[in-house]
């Protein structure tokens, strides 16, 4: 079995790391650069970064400050928000990220992504896809854009699938319904997707306890876990949560 890839994420509105509910009542959390080298240093795997509001208000991503975490960390990094075409990825690669993660405008226009993965590499292209469950659609889970405020009667299992055809090199899956709520990843949606696609599946949305992570490597399937507010709150330390995942027979990358 591949190591387990533990993933902070930094939600980031107006410079600063934000934190919420099911993505709304938003707390502060922190200076993005700083929590990022801390990341970097306690021994995260990878770092995602995601300007939160960049689509909704229709602008480009924070080059500078993407520019301004990449000097301070030594891991993969992957960014998202507002990126809409090649010149954007062009730009966000140039100041430091390692891979892109696009949501919205692809579910608008899915052939960017092969677009994408032609010119960058597949490696290179994370889709995010956010599930919302609905009981109408095949797998019980709806895709939903623009931070979980518009439904698109797309199946979060096909949309998965096509994804996965068109080119992306891994799904960032988050579940809307357990984002933000601590009571554990939606291991259901997890195993869904994870069991019936060959791209690397990151587990998002519902953090609580150290026990969640295991269940949802273990149960859901996923590749990657990624949390954010139990991380920058220092309700669970990376380390304590590697040690305790090798313990119970989970393999993961310990130490730098």
């Amino acid at each position: 079995m591949l190591a387990k890839r533990i993933i902070p994420c930094l939600d980031v509105k107006d410079g600063r790391t934000v934190k919420g509910v099911n993505f709304v009542n938003l707390r502060d959390a922190g200076s993005a650069v700083e929590l990022a080298a801390l990341y970097s240093e306690a021994g995260a795997d990878e770092l995602v970064f995601l300007d939160i509001t960049a689509t909704v208000e229709n602008r480009d991503t924070m080059t500078e400050l993407v520019r301004s975490v990449a000097d301070r960390i030594s891991i993969p990094f992957t960014v998202g928000g507002g990126i809409r075409g090649e010149e954007d990825v062009e730009r966000i690669l140039e100041a430091g990220a390692d891979k892109i993660s696009i949501n919205s405008a692809a579910v608008r226009n899915p052939g960017l992504i092969g677009t994408l993965s032609k010119r960058f590499g597949s490696q290179c292209v994370v889709l995010a896809l956010d599930a919302i469950s609905n009981s109408s659609m095949a797998s019980g889970y709806e895709t939903v854009i623009d931070g979980g405020r518009t439904g698109t009667g797309i199946d979060a299992l096909e949309w998965a699938r096509e994804a996965e055809k068109l080119g992306a090199g891994e799904i960032l899956l988050t579940s809307m319904d357990a984002d933000g709520t601590k009571n554990g990843f939606a291991v259901d949606l997890t195993r869904v997707i994870s069991s019936n696609i060959s791209i690397p599946v990151i587990a998002s949305g519902g953090a609580g306890t150290m026990a969640d992570f295991r269940e949802v490597f273990l149960e859901g399937k996923a590749d990657a876990a990624l949390a954010a507010s139990v991380f920058h709150f220092h309700e669970i330390d990376i380390p304590e949560l590697k040690e305790y995942l090798k313990e119970n027979g989970i393999p993961v990358r310990v130490g730098r």
